[in-house]
C-alpha cells in the first residue's frame, strides 16, 4: 500500500486536452518500458512532466486508488485518463498500460508451457521457483509490517491465516476482514481523521461529472457486464476461468503481490488448472515481464485457453477495477473521511498479510528442495530487502548463479 499522508485538494480547473492517441501512447512506453517500483515513479514523471495534474491532484489520485479493490498502479493509471478525457480516456491509458505485459506474457507461457517437458529445463527453474520465495517472503514481511498497526490488525491478520490454512474460501475471508475492519478500526480510522483535520485544511469534493459523464460509466458498466454475461454462457474451464478473475478482481485489494492468495486459492488449490510449481514459475515470470504484476492472470489464461484465454483472463482481472476507478473518481469526495471505509480498508488489508503468509509458506514448500535452494532464496532475500536490488537483477543474476552451480554439480 502507498503511502500517503497528506490527502490533497480536488481540481480547481479543467485538466489541459489531451488527445486520446497521446494517452495511448505514453502509457503504452510506460507499460513496455517499467518495471517493479519505477512503475510508479514513471507514472508520477508522465503525470507531472506533461502537466496533466499538479502534484496535489496527483496525490489525491494515489489516495484515492487505495480505497477499492484492484492493482494500485492500474487504478491510478486509470484514474489519470479518467481525468484528463472522461471514459474515453481512462480505456486509452488503462489499455496502453496493460497491452505491452498481455502480449509479452502470452510469449512467455507459450514458450514455457511448450518447453516445460525438456529435461534441461526443469533445474533451471528449480533455482527460479527458489527466487521467488526469497522475493515473496520479502514482500509479506514488508507488506505487514505497513497494514499491521495494533492489536487488532494482527488478530485478523493471524485469522485470516489460519482461516486459508483449513481451506476455507479466499472469498469469505476477505469479506469477513472488510466487516471486521469496518466494525473494530471505525474508531481508529476516525481518530486519524480528526487529527489529521486539525493539521491541514480538508479539500472540497470534486466537481460531479454530469450526465455526460455518468452516461458514459454507464456504457462502461454495461459492456464489463456483458462480458460477465458471456462468460456465463460460455461452457467449460474458460467460462469458469472468466468468473474466477471477476470476482478476483471485484474484491482484491492492494497492490499485485497481495492479490496473489485469492489467485492461488482459486487456480491452484479450487479449481486446479496449475500446480503449485507452475504458479510459482508464473510469479517469476510475471516479476521479470514490465507493466503490472497481475498479468499472471494471462498466464494462468493461456494455460486453460491458449492466447484467447490469456486475453479473457486479463480482461476479466482488470475490468473490475476500471469500472471501480471510475465510480470511487466521482463519489471519492463523499466517503474519503467516513470512518468505516478507513476501517474497513485497513482490515482487509491486514487480512492479506495472513493470506500471504499462506502463500509464502506453500511457495517455500515446493521452492525449497534442499540447501542449495534453500542459499539461492536466502540471497534474493538479502537483495531485495537489504540491498534494495531490482528484480530484473535478482532474477537474472540469480539464475546465473544457479545454472553455475548446476554446470559444477553443487545443485
Amino acid at each position: 500500500m502507498i503511502d500517503q499522508s497528506t490527502p490533497a485538494a480536488a481540481p480547481t480547473s479543467p485538466p489541459p486536452q489531451v488527445s486520446l492517441l497521446t494517452i495511448l501512447w505514453t502509457y503504452f512506453i510506460i507499460g513496455l518500458t517499467a518495471f517493479g517500483m519505477a512503475i510508479l515513479q514513471k507514472l508520477k514523471k508522465a503525470v507531472l512532466g506533461n502537466h496533466w495534474l499538479t502534484e496535489e491532484e496527483m496525490n489525491d489520485g494515489l489516495a484515492m486508488v487505495q480505497l477499492y479493490p484492484g492493482p494500485i498502479m492500474v487504478n491510478f493509471t486509470t484514474y489519470v485518463g479518467y481525468r484528463l478525457r472522461g471514459v474515453p480516456g481512462a480505456l486509452m491509458a488503462t489499455l496502453g498500460f496493460v497491452t505491452p505485459s498481455i502480449i509479452l506474457i502470452i510469449g512467455l507461457a507459450a514458450a514455457y508451457f511448450a518447453a516445460g517437458s525438456l529435461p534441461w529445463i526443469k533445474p533451471l527453474f528449480v533455482g527460479l521457483e527458489a527466487l521467488v520465495v526469497g522475493v515473496v517472503f520479502h514482500v509479506t514481511l514488508d507488506f505487514g509490517r505497513r497494514a499491521l498497526k495494533g492489536r487488532i490488525h494482527a488478530l485478523i491478520a493471524l485469522a485470516a491465516f489460519i482461516a486459508l490454512s483449513f481451506k476455507i474460501n479466499a472469498v469469505w475471508i476477505v469479506l469477513a476482514a472488510l466487516a471486521a475492519g469496518a466494525l473494530f478500526l471505525r474508531p481508529q480510522a476516525r481518530a486519524q481523521h480528526d487529527a489529521g483535520r486539525r493539521k491541514m485544511s480538508v479539500p472540497a469534493a470534486p466537481a460531479p461529472a454530469g450526465w455526460r459523464g455518468w452516461a458514459g460509466i454507464g456504457i462502461a458498466m454495461a459492456a464489463v457486464l456483458a462480458v460477465v454475461a458471456f462468460s456465463l454462457a460460455i461452457d467449460g474451464e474458460v467460462g469458469r476461468m472468466m468468473r474466477a478473475f471477476f470476482k478476483i478482481g471485484t474484491i482484491a485489494f492492494g497492490n499485485g503481490m497481495t492479490i496473489l492468495p485469492l489467485v492461488q486459492a482459486e487456480a491452484v488449490d479450487a479449481s486446479h488448472w496449475i500446480g503449485m510449481r507452475q504458479f510459482a514459475d508464473g510469479i517469476a515470470l510475471s516479476q521479470i515481464t514490465p507493466g503490472p504484476f497481475l498479468n499472471i492472470a494471462g498466464f494462468i489464461g493461456y494455460k486453460v485457453g491458449g492466447a484467447w484465454g490469456a486475453i479473457l483472463a486479463s480482461f476479466a482481472m482488470f475490468a473490475p477495477s476500471f469500472i471501480w476507478t471510475l465510480l470511487f473518481s466521482e463519489i471519492y469526495g463523499y466517503v474519503r473521511h467516513i470512518g468505516a471505509v478507513k476501517g474497513a480498508l485497513a482490515g482487509v488489508l491486514a487480512g492479506f498479510v495472513g493470506l500471504l503468509a499462506v502463500v509464502t509458506l506453500q511457495l517455500g514448500s515446493v521452492g525449497i528442495t534442499g540447501p542449495a535452494p534453500l542459499a539461492l532464496a536466502a540471497a534474493a532475500f538479502v537483495a531485495v530487502r537489504f540491498f534494495k536490488l531490482d528484480i530484473l537483477w535478482v532474477f537474472g543474476g540469480g539464475l546465473l548463479v544457479w545454472a553455475g552451480l548446476l554446470a559444477a554439480g553443487l545443485a
